[in-house]
């Protein structure tokens, strides 16, 4: 195996921390981004930097910044060309789709959608010049299903699985490839620390309805303190991890953890979407 240069976004906590452990077990070099370094990430990023089993760097990344990814990137850069940019940053808000706020539509999007797209414009400059790189994306079982009290994320997973994967085939000629993880529920913070809607006479006009998220956000919460091996974060990790390993060409999608339909879904998909891809390629290669 080749030791690679890896950044990762969002990986003060959750997957994105198991991530950068995962991968530095394995003798890859780990760029761990996150915020306030110094502040409230200060911990994370300390014990990321001791871990004994590789080299973790951590270093300042906010995805909603445009200058700051363009900077980290480039800092990085300068030191190791970056193989793999792991896309992890993400919020998720629950509750009454309707009741969320568009400023609270437009921060979720800054992060899940357009934070990605800041850290894809910056890394993939070099990577075209080098003709070599692999971008993995953090989706979800959302990003394949509509819900309820999941609309906003759902919107912003489906929406970074479309651009992602028309990446994917933009790219593939060029040593690039875009993919994307699908995990199910898994035993992270996000749950504890998933937004609520802010408008409050919305919420009261759906009466009992508006108790929904704390009712879906319970049952997630009692899955997960059971234990179940299915739902622990490490099993995320280790699939990237394995992802990462991989030669290409990889999979457009890897779904990891309770199934849920996702893979139904995907095996119904792949060969209407191949078929698409195979009539506009002759077009947009310049073959015709």
């Amino acid at each position: 195996m080749t030791s690679k240069t890896i950044l990762i976004t969002g990986a003060s906590r959750g997957i994105g921390l198991r991530t950068a452990k995962s991968l530095a077990a394995r003798g890859h070099s780990v760029y761990a981004g996150m915020r306030d370094l110094n502040g409230r990430n200060a911990a994370a990023a300390t014990e990321l930097a001791a871990f004994p089993e590789g080299r973790i760097v951590p270093v300042e990344l906010d995805v909603t910044d445009d200058a700051g990814c363009a900077a980290a990137v480039a800092t990085i850069e300068a030191e190791a060309p970056i193989d793999v940019l792991i896309n992890n940053a993400g919020i998720m808000p629950v509750g009454l789709t309707e009741a969320f706020t568009l400023d609270q539509a437009k921060d979720l999007f800054d992060v899940n959608l357009y934070g990605i797209m800041r850290m894809n414009r910056a890394v993939l400059g070099p990577m075209r010049a080098r003709k070599s790189g692999l971008i993995i994306s953090l989706s979800s079982a959302a990003g394949r299903f509509g819900m309820p009290y999941f609309g906003l994320y759902c919107a912003s997973k489906w929406a970074m699985e479309a651009y992602c994967e028309s990446l994917h085939y933009e790219l593939e000629t060029l040593g690039i490839e875009s993919i994307l993880v699908e995990p199910s529920g898994h035993g992270t913070d996000l749950v504890t620390t998933a937004p609520a809607p802010a408008d409050a006479p919305r919420l009261r006009e759906y009466g009992d309805l508006a108790k929904g998220r704390e009712r879906l956000l319970g049952m997630f919460q009692g899955m997960f303190d059971q234990g179940d091996a299915s739902t622990d974060a490490v099993n995320v990790a280790e699939r990237i991890a394995d992802l990462v390993d991989m030669t290409a060409p990889r999979p457009i999608r890897t779904q990891v953890g309770q199934d849920m339909g996702v893979r139904a879904v995907n095996d119904a998909v792949l060969p209407i979407q191949a078929e698409l891809i195979k009539a506009l390629k002759p077009v947009y290669r310049g073959a015709v």
